[in-house]
């Protein structure tokens, strides 16, 4: 059992280091030790390497977006509630790049592996509230969703940004049409 002091260092720390990382990928651990309000031994503890709480830090956002989803589906329709977590998962997506200096390409693979099976399972959950309520195509498939939405978060983030224009049509494509 963890002690709630620990447990609350360790979601400071994943704040601190979310924070600063999507800032400047090359903050030192001690900056983020800091601006978390540990000492540097506290953060070594949770995360022995500066790898493991990059990798911390996604897995925490994923787990973050991916629950959303039941309290999307049981506020909206299934296609604003995929409306508003693929917006959601775009920004996490936009974020990322910051934290994404601080890994090496081993990491970005273990990343994407790790990410992969929640985030498709996010979207299938997503898909399949349409596909019931016949707001969505029944051919409607995760892995194609999720590469399409993959142009998203690579538009840049402008005063012009495509990314909600693109995801209309990208939703629209989904649509049951009578």
């Amino acid at each position: 059992m963890v002690r709630s002091d620990a447990r609350e260092n360790r979601a400071r720390i994943l704040a601190a280091a979310r924070e600063a990382l999507a800032a400047d990928g090359s903050t030192s651990i001690n900056q983020i030790a800091q601006r978390a309000g540990v000492g540097s031994g506290t953060l070594y503890r949770n995360f022995p390497t500066r790898e493991s709480l990059v990798l911390a830090v996604y897995q925490d956002e994923v787990a973050r977006i991916t629950g959303t989803v039941p309290g999307l589906l049981a506020q909206m329709p299934p296609l604003e509630a995929l409306r508003h977590w693929t917006t959601d998962l775009v920004e996490a997506m936009r974020r990322k790049h910051g934290l994404g200096d601080a890994l090496g390409p081993g990491a970005h693979q273990a990343i994407s592996e790790q990410s992969y099976g929640p985030v498709i399972a996010a979207i299938t959950q997503l898909l399949d509230a349409g596909k019931k309520d016949q707001s969505i195509r029944p051919d409607a498939d995760p892995a194609d969703f999720l590469q399409l939405t993959g142009a998203l978060w690579r538009a840049t983030s402008t005063p012009q940004d495509r990314a909600p224009h693109m995801l209309t049509l990208i939703l629209d494509g989904l649509r049951t049409h009578p």
